[in-house]
Order: C-alpha cells, then sequence, then structure tokens
C-alpha cells in the first residue's frame, strides 16, 4: 500500500454524557472526504482511544467502516500496553476490513528495541494488513530504534513510519537509511522538513477541521515541489501549531476546531477538560487569519 498524501486522525464526538456522537461523527468523516482528505485514521490519539474501553472501540472503527464505505482508506489504531490486546484490535480492524493498521510503541511499559519489534511482529502475524509504525517517545518514553527497524524488515507489512520525535537526526536517518519504509511527517512543525526530505504523507490531527491548509502544504511540496510556496503556507500555518501544542490542550483544540466549522465535537473524556473562553477565542481568531493567508497564497500562486 502506498501512503501518499493528508491522513486524518479522525476525532470522537460526544454527546455531554461522554456517550457516542453518531450523527457528528458521521458528519466529520463526511466533511474530511468533501474536503478531499486521502485517508482516515480510526482509534488513533485524537480519537481518545485511551479513554475507551475495547468494546468502544472495536464499535467506533466498525461504524467508521460503515460511514466511509470505501470511500477512502481507513487505517486503524491499535496501540495498548499488552500486545494481547492489540492483537485483539487488529484482528477485529481485519475482520470489518480495514485497509491498513497504525502501530505504536506499548505506552508506560517502556520497552527495548527488539520488545517493540516482537510486539509490532506479533500484530503483523494477526492481522497481515499493511502497517504504518508510530515512533512517538514524547508520550512512549522511548524511541523505535533502529535493532526494531531491522527486525521488523523481516515482514513487506511495515511500509510506513509515522515519524514524531521531532528529531532532525532521526528523520535524516529515516530518509537515509531505511528508504523502503515511506516516511510519513508526525511532527506538524516539521512538516516542511519532512517533505524536503522526501515524505509524501502527513497525518494530522489539525485536518479534522483545517483539511484545506493541510492539503495545501502536501500539494505545494510532495506534488508540485514548489517549497517557495510551501514555505508561505507553513508560515501561515505555524501560529496555529503553536497554540495547539500549548498548554497540553491539543485534542481540547482540535475538538473545538471542529465546533468552528459547525460539527460539535462534544467535550474530551476526563482527565481532560474543554478549553476556556479564551482559549476559543484564540484559536478562532488564529484559524481565520491563517485561512485568509493560505487563500490568498494559493490564489497568488494559481
Amino acid at each position: 500500500m502506498q501512503f501518499e498524501g493528508i491522513y486524518t486522525p479522525v476525532v470522537t464526538p460526544y454527546h455531554d454524557d461522554f456517550s457516542l456522537n453518531r450523527p457528528a461523527l458521521e458528519a466529520t468523516i463526511e466533511h474530511l472526504i468533501t474536503a478531499g482528505v486521502h485517508g482516515l485514521i480510526i482509534a488513533g490519539t485524537t480519537g481518545e482511544y485511551y479513554a475507551q474501553s475495547m468494546d468502544e472501540r472495536i464499535e467506533m472503527m466498525t461504524i467508521a467502516k460503515e460511514i466511509i464505505s470505501g470511500r477512502a482508506p481507513m487505517i486503524i489504531g491499535t496501540g495498548a500496553i499488552r500486545t494481547e490486546d492489540s492483537v485483539i484490535y487488529a484482528e477485529a480492524a481485519r475482520n470489518i476490513g480495514a485497509d491498513a493498521l497504525l502501530i505504536a510503541t506499548p505506552p508506560y511499559a517502556y520497552p527495548t528495541g527488539r520488545e517493540i519489534a516482537l510486539h509490532a511482529l506479533a500484530i503483523d502475524r494477526a492481522a497481515n494488513l499493511p502497517v504504518i509504525l508510530y515512533n512517538y517517545p514524547g508520550r512512549m518514553c522511548v524511541n523505535m530504534d533502529e535493532e526494531t527497524l531491522d527486525r521488523l524488515g523481516r515482514s513487506p507489512n511495515f511500509c510506513a513510519i509515522k515519524e514524531s520525535s521531532g528529531d532532525p537526526n532521526r528523520l535524516h536517518m529515516l530518509a537515509r537509511d531505511y528508504p523502503h519504509i515511506a516516511l510519513s511527517c508526525g511532527m506538524d512543525d516539521q512538516a516542511l522538513e519532512f517533505f524536503a526530505w522526501g515524505a509524501r504523507s502527513w497525518i494530522c490531527a489539525g485536518s479534522n477541521f483545517a483539511p484545506e491548509a493541510h492539503i495545501a502544504l502536501y500539494q505545494a511540496c510532495a506534488v508540485e515541489g514548489n517549497f517557495t510556496k510551501g514555505r508561505a503556507i507553513m508560515s501561515a500555518m505555524l501560529p496555529l501549531m503553536r497554540v495547539l501544542e500549548q498548554g497540553g490542550k491539543f485534542v481540547q483544540c482540535i475538538k473545538y476546531g471542529l465546533t468552528l466549522r459547525g460539527i460539535d465535537a462534544g467535550p474530551p473524556r476526563k482527565p481532560l477538560q474543554p478549553l476556556n473562553n479564551d482559549d476559543k477565542r484564540e484559536l478562532a481568531e488564529v484559524v481565520h487569519t491563517m485561512d485568509t493567508s493560505i487563500a490568498q497564497i494559493v490564489g497568488e500562486c494559481a
């Protein structure tokens, strides 16, 4: 499977009682497909998988599959501390017809490179689907190191990696030493650098509510090879990225961003709390300025 374009880790909209808001989920998926994103990720971190029961997660992937109905690739996150649980999610994803899996390092356990590889290989054996690896040491405490990547070379299913370390040296290492594993941007403020090093995809939570901006940057850099235009678009996007990353309010910002698009994504599940009014105003102002700037840039370059 070729991973190219903008892949959105879809939020899970909730009612005020934290039950699934299916109409809002349908509206979110329709909004993303209409906007032209290239794939949808269900049960990623942005979807709050860590705050859901196993039954809820399997129900979510089933409902999402029904809504998407083959109109875009659907990738299922298998994140869990226990390998046995990740295997169950992978098997469920295979059974409902998912197109690929997202496999992250088990959180909190602090596994070695060998242990991460064995975890991923167990999931691969269970599902036999294309895999995007997810390296995010900021949450998982460890990197998918060279030992991990070398061991995973045993299976052709490991065909891409979402790199979220923020370390330019890892970006260089992956691009240079592992060209058979497609590079996917997982560090939003480094998207320009990822595209310069050959990345063909970007997994970006902000595309839940700003797909047009993210697609514009991908189009400029990865498709057109116009990095002058890409730098201008990235400059317009950086204030949004700073707001999203400040103060540990990432999921809350993504959900409120959808509200600005007319889709009520509801509150995050506890322990997270919704944005306050000042945060909402700041996000709305930044999004408006970004949209205006990018529309002008794209219009001038058309």
